[in-house]
Parts: C-alpha cells; structure tokens; sequence
C-alpha cells in the first residue's frame, strides 16, 4: 500500500514562507493553506523564498522550496525541479518504501532522511540519515547506495561517486538548511541527523570526526518514482 492510498488524504501541515502553490487535479491553482487535504496527482509549486511542508497519508513528511515543483503520484513523489527533503518517523512500523522519483533517478527509503535538489544541469541526492538506495537505470539493477552523510551528484549527464561530508561542510549545511530550519516544528528525525553526523545536540556543536564512508553497493531497480 502506497502512502498515497493508505486510507487517508496527504494533507498541507506548514507553510512558513511563500509563494507556495496547490494545484488538484482538474482544478485551478491556489495558495497552499494549512490543513489543505490533497489528492493523487496533485501539483505542489514554490517560488523562492515559498516553503511548504505535507503529511502524507501514512504519517511520513516532507518538505519542500525554492523554485520547485513536484506531483503526487500514486506510487511515489516526482520531483520535477527544486528542493526536497523527506522523511520517515523514528519508531515507525509497517511502512512500505517511501519513493522519490527524478528524471534520472529513483531514491528509494526506509527508516531514512533523504534531500534531493533537482537543477537544469545537475541532481543531487543526500542521505541525512539512514540507508538510501538509488535506482539510476529503469530495469538495469544499476544504482547506488547511500549511507548517512553521503552524497551523490548526477551532473553534465555522469553520474559522480559518493562522497562523505566533512564534519565543517556537515555542521554549515545543516545550520544554513532552508528546509530543515524556521518550521513551526522541527523534524523528528533531527536528534538522529545529529547524531549521524557527529554535530551532537545542538548543529553548532564541535563534531567528531566522521567513520569512513561505506562502500556503496548496486542496488536493485526501484519501482516508479
């Protein structure tokens, strides 16, 4: 069962800054309101400096900003431009594989926190934290997979290998995030971000120098994004 079609509507839970869009299907666009309730295939659009945060239908989140535009589709989120980060609860039971959808990839997670920025020349998947598995080749069994910490930069049409963040490059993207700062309530999978990072409690924190980055496996093709 899809987190779209779990029983219950995604719904628009934040929007701290605008111009942040909603488009139902078959219906005109309109500001996105609090408490909104959304449909499959609906269009969600920011302009920068617009933010919006959704719950979908089976607890997990994201959010989303910038100049970004993304649809709702049954089986995944397709991310069409923009920023993105999405999440599952600490704790969560009986969730099946929460997908994001790119025109070059497929993130696929569990259990994780995933942030992809969708640009004209380059995609960029981060695992915040938690495994992330990355389908590059509908049908091909090819991709990646991405540990805490790790990033991976498809970029001029080649794809680049993983790398680890330093710990500064850590603690200034966390503390600069546009997603995971200034929301009415934090996320709650930061305590683990944190954590994986080695920033402890507070993202100003003196980090602890990270664990060499795990080598990364093919992972086998993600269904839809």
């Amino acid at each position: 069962m899809t987190a779209l079609a779990a029983g219950r509507d995604p719904q628009v839970v934040a929007v701290p800054s605008r111009p942040a869009f909603v488009q139902l299907p078959g219906r005109a666009e309109r500001q996105a309101v609090v408490g909104q309730s959304l449909l499959p295939d609906t269009v969600l659009r920011t302009r920068t400096p617009g933010r919006l945060q959704v719950r979908l239908a089976d607890g997990r989140s994201f959010r989303m900003g910038g100049d970004a535009l993304l649809r709702l589709d049954r089986d995944a989120l397709a991310l069409q431009r923009g920023q993105l980060i999405a999440w599952v609860n600490p704790g969560s039971k009986g969730q099946g594989t929460l997908r994001v959808r790119t025109r070059v990839a497929t993130a696929s997670i569990e259990g994780t926190t995933v942030f992809l920025e969708v640009g004209e020349r380059e995609v960029k998947v981060f695992s915040w934290e938690g495994r992330v598995r990355v389908s590059t080749g509908a049908g091909t069994g090819k991709g990646f997979v991405l540990e805490g910490g790790q990033e991976l930069l498809f970029r001029d049409g080649t794809w680049q290998p993983p790398r680890r963040l330093s710990r500064e490059e850590a603690r200034t993207r966390l503390s600069r995030s546009l997603l995971l700062n200034d929301f009415p309530a934090p996320m709650e999978t930061l305590p683990l971000i944190r954590r994986t990072l080695g920033l402890g409690p507070q993202a100003a924190a003196t980090p602890a120098a990270p664990s060499a980055p795990t080598p990364v496996a093919a992972a086998s093709p993600a269904a839809g994004r």
